[in-house]
């Protein structure tokens, strides 16, 4: 059973981990133009918004938060090597990124008919001043990705040898996709004088959108404290069972 969940959460962690590749090689087009990015945008939106594209990323999201729920309740010590440490804290904050990125993107689309290019959600961004945050989100989960791939292969000697040219990739492809989503929000900021108003028909449902996402995002916190602290709670409770059979015995 360990054997195949741990299947589970590699084969949901790859699906994810694409997505996130491919959403820094978007931002990375900016560099070159604002057109060259939307294009990219595009055939992502097509890829991931498809039947399948949507099973296999909310699916892979819905499985791996399962099982990170899963590890934090069955988690006996929490004496961790800091590698540990920095993979969970970056993997916890990628849902973070999804639930935002559902909400604006895939949900005001379905919803409200909202049809997300990079010209308008950086204006929504910089309209609301979360363009910093946006940002923000996207290396930690790439970097808790590229951590889990690497405690995979690292076993490996290709992986091995191959070790500074996959480290420089990790570091330099978030540096390259916040170049360009930089490059693209000047571009944006040069079109006019004045910042371009929102898209109406997002606007006009924003606090729908917003409540979505609050909601969304107080639910995912609360199962992860509640998985915690249970985790803790069964932890005390056998601890306590073990100290009265030794004294009993």
């Amino acid at each position: 059973m360990q054997s195949v969940l741990r299947r589970f959460q590699l084969g949901s962690g790859v699906v994810l981990l694409i997505y996130l590749f491919l959403h820094l090689v978007n931002h990375a087009l900016g560099i070159w133009s604002l057109d060259l990015a939307g294009r990219g945008l595009t055939l992502a939106l097509r890829l991931w918004h498809s039947v399948p594209g949507t099973i296999a990323l909310y699916g892979a999201a819905s499985l791996h938060f399962a099982l990170a729920v899963r590890t934090i309740y069955g988690r006996r010590h929490w004496a961790l090597p800091p590698t540990e440490w920095i993979r969970l804290w970056a993997g916890l904050s990628l849902p973070l990124l999804l639930i935002r990125h559902a909400v604006a993107t895939r949900l005001s689309a379905s919803l409200y008919g909202f049809e997300p290019n990079y010209e308008r959600v950086i204006i929504v961004l910089l309209t609301s001043g979360t363009q910093g945050l946006q940002l923000a989100l996207l290396a930690p989960g790439w970097i808790h990705g590229c951590l889990g791939l690497w405690f995979r292969l690292r076993h490996y000697p290709l992986a091995r040898r191959a070790k500074p040219a996959l480290l420089a990739f990790v570091v330099l492809l978030p540096l390259l996709s916040a170049a360009g989503f930089v490059r693209m929000m000047q571009a944006v900021v040069a079109k006019s004088v004045v910042l371009p108003a929102p898209d109406p028909k997002l606007v006009a449902h924003q606090l729908a959108l917003d409540a979505w996402r609050h909601n969304l995002i107080t639910l995912y916190l609360s199962l992860i404290v509640s998985a915690f602290v249970a985790g803790h709670l069964r932890n005390w409770l056998e601890r306590r069972r073990l100290r009265k059979t030794s004294l009993n015995a």
